[in-house]
């Protein structure tokens, strides 16, 4: 009896049931896909949400940034004003691995460093630093990666455009002034070697993380130890209490929390300075082998008008940028706006902060309405000419290529 009911049952889903059955798992289909859309909808938001600034750089103008990462944050192109100098609120951020305790920067003159590979090794306090002697300079400080977006093999880290550069005012003391007062560096020191302060997780070997950079030590003669930036203490995101910052010098050089500055015959064992910021060929790792990145090459950009979304009036248009030669000032600054073809000299204004600075640039022109393409190009006066193309590497280091930077608007 049971059987016959089983069997029964089993044909009245096979026939009359059978659309009733397939419209209800149709049904369950639809409902599982809306669900799963609407949960990856609600997921992606979240994301959007959790993306917010951490304490460290809480203070930063967030709508005149662009958050990578916790450790990579970037200034818009529209966001650097034309003051010449970069505010700390919009200045890009770029850390290695995670930063500090913001304990450090409580108490700033009680941070030390200890110097060593000199005549006199010494410990000293950055309240003892403050005595014996003090400096401001102006200058780039610029991310090695800056430009990156640009490669086309996409590089690995960070896709920075521009926004991984700003001009700012450190102080601090010069780095000769401290070599002279502890009796000057040992013979045969050939670099100059600076450590950071981040921590290393236990059980991990020191070399595989520890933030360590050398460059010659020539970079000694223009190099400073500083505590403060644009007039400010020197802020934890940037490096504070106390940071190596050598004009001239790629960001990485230029070691925030400094511990330790050392004058060596050898350079640092440190992976970031034996196989990372090498100029390697795309596909090939670096190694110490390869030239190591260290001072910046002369470069230029055009900040307004920049928003391709957005047409300018047809007439008389201001063209303004900032441009910087590296290690030596801007002696020429030009402008196209058809991609290159031909090229007028802009006017370099503001103030001029020194060859280590960047400075404003401007051009005014009649535009027609249209498509233009907006470059410029810098020459330093080593006479160093900012190139049509990047150098083409694996990691996507010191893009400076004009046509790169360049940017394309409608005139209306």
């Amino acid at each position: 009896m049971s059987s016959n009911t089983d069997l029964t049952r089993r044909k009245l889903l096979v026939t009359t049931g059978s659309a009733i059955t397939f419209a209800s798992v149709g049904g369950l289909a639809k409902a599982d896909m809306g669900e799963k859309a609407e949960a990856e909808k609600a997921a992606a938001a979240a994301k959007e949400t959790d993306k917010s600034f951490p304490d460290y750089v809480a203070w930063k103008d967030q709508d005149s940034m662009i958050l990578h990462s916790s450790n990579t944050i970037e200034t818009k192109r529209s966001a650097f004003g034309q003051s010449g100098i970069t505010p700390l609120n919009r200045l890009y951020v770029r850390n290695n691995v995670n930063p500090p305790s913001e304990e450090i920067v409580k108490n700033p003159d009680e941070w030390s460093v200890t110097i060593e590979g000199v005549g006199s090794p010494k410990t000293l306090t950055v309240a003892e630093l403050k005595n014996i002697g003090v400096k401001s300079v102006a200058m780039v400080l610029q991310c090695a990666g800056n430009g990156r977006a640009w490669f086309p093999h996409e590089p690995s880290g960070t896709q920075w455009e521009v926004g991984a550069a700003g001009c700012v005012v450190f102080t601090g003391v010069p780095v000769k002034d401290l070599l002279e007062h502890l009796g000057g560096m040992e013979d045969g020191a050939k670099y100059m070697t600076s450590t950071g302060g981040e921590e290393i997780p236990e059980g991990l070997d020191p070399n595989t993380i520890i933030v360590e950079r050398s460059v010659p030590a020539e970079a000694s003669e223009e190099a400073i130890l500083a505590w403060e930036v644009n007039g400010e203490p020197l802020p934890l995101a940037h490096g504070g209490p106390l940071r190596m910052v050598i004009p001239g010098y790629i960001g990485i050089n230029n070691i925030k929390y400094v511990k330790k500055v050392a004058f060596t015959e050898e350079q640092s064992p440190a992976n970031i300075q034996q196989n990372s910021y090498r100029w390697s060929d795309v596909g090939v790792k670096g190694s110490p082998e390869h030239e190591s990145i260290w001072e910046t090459p002369p470069k230029s950009w055009i900040n307004t008008p920049s928003d391709p979304d957005t047409p300018v009036k047809a007439g008389k248009v201001l063209i303004s940028g900032v441009t910087f030669g590296g290690t030596s000032k801007t002696k020429k600054i030009e402008v196209s706006v058809n991609g290159g073809k031909d090229w007028q000299e802009a006017k370099l204004v503001g103030i001029d902060l020194g060859k280590y600075a960047w400075q404003e640039f401007q051009l005014s022109v009649d535009l027609k309405p249209g498509e233009y393409e907006l470059v410029s190009r810098a020459t330093n006066e080593s006479g160093d000419t900012q190139p049509e193309e990047r150098r083409e590497n694996n990691r996507g280091y010191l893009n400076n290529s004009w046509r790169d930077h360049g940017v394309k608007i409608t005139v209306a």
